[in-house]
């Protein structure tokens, strides 16, 4: 009897880790062909149809550059909040940045706001408890996403890496960071890390809210509508944008699909900054498609100064056919380099939480926001550019001569590039 209950136990434990490490989904298995180039109408449209909302115009953008531009920011929207406030994470640990955003946001709740907190259980899991005690004495709602519990073991895996913050529904903010002392001030040491960040006005902040309302029903139960969260938002601007979201429970593809669409109809030009950049080999064959076709490829990852040396170990492990190819590769120098931004042709931007990586195509809740406007592009291929001034190209010569040490743990580390 003993014997059955343990191979029962056993068994029981295997098929939560097959489920847990797998999204059960159909993944992209075939190379994206190349009908148009991103100046053809059918980009943009192609673009909207297939990932999500049409794109929309009438926004503002303002790119907010490390965190003592984005820290001050976000904060002070918070303030200003006159109705609601909804606020999605992955990181938030402790420190004196997650003391002031527990303490503004329990300010706004005591004054009468909606205030709504989702955390992802993991990627809290530093977080001071005595935060989510101010929240909670506040009034303000606070879900963690996928908090263990016998009956989900199999979604453990299934973490929300979104990063929105929408004020009012009007005013909102998505990009690469977390709140952690990390991500304060200006990348002037190995301890404060590159990021950047979006403050967003306009028609597409409904998108932004709309996807932070995903993951809110998942958690709570709880539908939020109407027009404390959903105004009626004239335009502000000329920028047309669109929000769109992938996860495992549907559509874990969306955001591969987003690159492979848009590195396939580059002409000119693709600049990539990934702070985990581990593409899989049809990845891969779109980077390496288009420098044939005489895309000039840039792609800017971390050096030595990283977060989690086995997804840099993973990663080096993959360049040799796209050095081979004549793509140019960039180690980050200072500290860790956290940005995730994608721009093609200087014309679309994308913005977001997404990495380039097995982990955020297949397996993390994400949200990016495609940007098509031209002189918001060339101004992010200037701070890119600023970026590759601090940085190390990493040659065919230099990736074929080293160590053979280094090859070796690189091999082993791309043995998880599912999980990375």
């Amino acid at each position: 009897m003993l014997t059955i209950l343990l191979t029962a136990f056993v068994t029981l434990v295997v098929v939560l880790m097959i489920a847990n490490l797998s999204s059960g989904e159909k993944k992209i298995e075939h190379n994206i062909e190349r009908l148009y180039a991103s100046d053809d109408p059918q980009f943009l449209r192609s673009m909207g149809l297939l990932l999500g909302p049409p794109v929309i115009g009438g926004n503002r953008f303002e790119v907010l550059v490390n965190g003592d531009a984005i820290f001050p920011s976000m904060l002070a929207a918070i303030r200003t909040a006159q109705k609601s406030i909804t606020f999605e994470t992955f990181i938030y640990w402790s420190g004196e940045i997650g003391e002031q955003f527990a303490q503004a946001l329990a300010e706004k709740a005591r004054e009468g706001l909606a205030v709504h907190v989702l955390l992802d259980w993991m990627g809290s899991s530093k977080m001071d408890r005595r935060y989510l005690q101010i929240l909670n004495d506040s009034g303000a709602e606070v879900f963690r996403y996928h908090k263990p519990h016998w009956t989900g073991l199999g979604r453990m895996n299934d973490r929300t890496h979104r990063k929105l913050l929408v004020i009012d529904g009007h005013t909102g903010f998505t990009g690469g960071v977390g709140i952690a002392p990390e991500w304060t001030g200006h990348a002037q040491d190995p301890q404060h890390w590159r990021d950047t960040h979006f403050r967003v006005a306009g028609p597409v902040v409904g998108h932004m809210q709309a996807v932070f309302m995903d993951n809110w029903v998942k958690a709570s139960g709880n539908v939020l509508h109407g027009p404390d969260y959903f105004p009626e938002i004239a335009p502000c601007g000329d920028g047309v944008a669109h929000m769109f979201s992938s996860s495992p429970s549907g559509g874990s593809d969306d955001m591969q699909l987003m690159y492979l669409m848009a590195i396939t109809a580059a002409t000119h030009s693709i600049h990539l900054a990934s702070a985990y950049f581990v593409p899989d080999k049809l990845t891969i064959n779109a980077l390496v498609e288009a420098t044939r076709r005489g895309v000039r490829v840039q792609v800017l990852t971390p050096g030595q100064r990283i977060d989690t040396h086995t997804v840099r170990e993973a990663s080096r492990a993959c360049w040799g056919d796209l050095l081979k190819a004549g793509v140019e590769m960039y180690e980050y120098q200072p500290t860790m380099f956290h940005c995730k931004l994608l721009v093609v042709d200087e014309y679309l931007v994308s913005v977001g939480s997404t990495n380039f990586d097995s982990r955020s195509f297949k397996l993390n809740d994400e949200a990016n926001l495609n940007i098509y406007d031209r002189d918001f592009a060339q101004r992010q291929a200037a701070i890119f550019a600023d970026d590759l001034a601090k940085s190390e190209q990493v040659t065919l010569d230099d990736w074929l001569r080293r160590p053979l040490k280094e090859k070796l743990v690189e091999r082993l580390a791309a043995l998880l590039d599912g999980q990375l």
